[in-house]
């Protein structure tokens, strides 16, 4: 055999290698993908106005359950994910170095500190489910009255936000981008799904709020001062008007 053939041979043999790496990356990403898709459609499936209103037709007395077990579930369902992302991560993309790696992380940092912050202002038992099932509530509608902390002055999901600034700051394998850019997309449509909600809970002053404040990322110039917040608070559109 003369070295043209071996090197048409070793030219074939590395595509061939190459595209058989590239079909298991894409086939990889791909069940990433659909377990993703299946995640969000089920949490807001969950998560809707619809579901607790059937449940409550079907069997109320599981009522004072739906919200610890909603969240029981959303954490079992992460676990195969989770898996499929650090388990099969694909080709590195990029990781920061120097001071650009400062700075995601302390961008990171940042936004966990916030997050923590925030807990204060959240009512951990409601949202876990606890008082619900110590009250034995049966109702659909979520009982934690309208109120604005300081961050949401600023943006109206500062959970998201933070959640935004922590998965876009970290170093990008092909598993985790295909993630970052499915729950970056996720947030976004979730925000929508979750503030029909909050407009059937709480009315027009929900929609004022909206107006008010940036949604996902704060902006300069979408935010509320202290007086504005506690007029809308309150309940009262021409003290919001007026300050």
């Amino acid at each position: 055999m003369n070295l043209a053939a071996i090197s048409t041979l070793s030219g074939g043999s590395i595509l061939a290698s190459s595209l058989n790496t590239v079909f298991v990356l894409i086939q990889s990403e791909q069940i990433l993908l659909l377990a993703w898709l299946v995640y969000f459609a089920l949490h807001s499936a969950l998560a809707s106005l619809s579901v607790k209103r059937w449940l409550a037709a079907w069997r109320p007395n599981l009522l004072p359950a739906y919200r610890i077990a909603f969240n029981l579930l959303a954490s079992l369902g992460l676990a195969p994910i989770l898996w499929l992302l650090y388990g099969r991560p694909g080709p590195m993309l990029w990781a920061w170095t120097g001071a650009w790696a400062t700075l995601a992380d302390g961008l990171a940092l940042g936004a966990l500190g916030g997050f923590f912050y925030s807990l204060r202002d959240y009512d951990l038992s409601e949202f876990l489910g606890m008082r619900q099932w110590l009250n034995r509530t049966r109702s659909v509608q979520d009982q934690e009255h309208f109120h604005l902390s300081v961050l949401h002055r600023y943006v109206r999901h500062p959970w998201y936000f933070f959640s935004l600034v922590i998965i876009w700051t970290r170093d990008m394998n092909a598993a985790m981008l295909v993630s970052v850019l499915l729950m970056t997309a996720y947030f976004f449509i979730g925000s929508k799904l979750e503030e029909r909600k909050l407009i059937v809970y709480h009315g027009e002053r929900y929609r004022r709020y909206m107006q008010k404040v940036a949604g996902l990322v704060p902006l300069p110039w979408k935010t509320l001062s202290k007086t504005e917040a506690l007029a809308l608070v309150s309940d009262d559109p021409d003290s919001l008007l007026h300050c």
